[in-house]
């Protein structure tokens, strides 16, 4: 029963609403490229253009869904690549334990590696039997079920490895830096101690 499964405050609307934070962003393939920079254990940037990244192998998802403003979707499938293929192509350095999510217009949202690596994060594509839409993130969004939505990064075009943790766009605005759904991790006020950066 999906009932069961609803975190604590979460309700299941009808619909899959759309939320974001400013405009939906042209996709240009032929100028479209997606980043690996920052701890790198080559000490290198590395740049994937999109029919590079087309050639990557993918992989399906089916995964809940948890926004922070309370609706819960529930056994979406998302198809795409996994971070442990972009981490195989461009490992990080020995001391990376975060990583910052980039996206279009520079916004950004930070991870632990432990959360970017675990089972059912994905880099989507493809939305169901369907390439994303727009405004659900097309080209590549980032997918982590066990967060918060506004983890799942929309219109991803970089991966910057961190040593040190550093918030994100809403994290710098107020929100929880782990965004755990089950502890309702909303907002930095309820942070404890060691899950913030130093």
């Amino acid at each position: 029963m999906a009932e069961s499964r609803l975190p604590p405050g979460q309700y299941v609307p009808r619909g899959l609403p759309v939320v974001h934070y400013g405009r939906v962003p042209p996709f240009k393939p032929a100028s479209w490229d997606f980043r690996v920079f920052g701890a790198t254990a080559s000490g290198e940037e590395h740049g994937f253009a999109w029919d590079e990244f087309e050639r990557l192998p993918r992989t399906s998802v089916t995964a809940d869904f948890h926004c922070v403003t309370k609706f819960s979707m529930m056994d979406l499938r998302w198809r795409g690549v996994t971070p442990a293929t972009i981490l195989e192509a461009v490992p990080p350095a020995a001391g990376v334990r975060h990583v910052m999510i980039w996206a279009e217009y520079g916004y950004s949202a930070n991870l632990r590696t432990s959360d970017f690596t675990a089972p059912g994060t994905l880099l989507a594509t493809a939305f169901g039997d369907e390439p994303l839409t727009a405004e659900h993130g097309a080209p590549l969004r980032l997918i982590v079920p066990h967060l918060y939505a506004w983890k799942s990064v929309k219109w991803v075009r970089a991966i910057e490895y961190l040593v040190d943790d550093r918030r994100g766009f809403w994290e710098e605005r107020g929100y929880h830096n782990v965004a755990d759904p089950w502890h309702e991790q909303r907002y930095s006020y309820q942070e404890e101690p060691g899950e913030g950066p130093a």
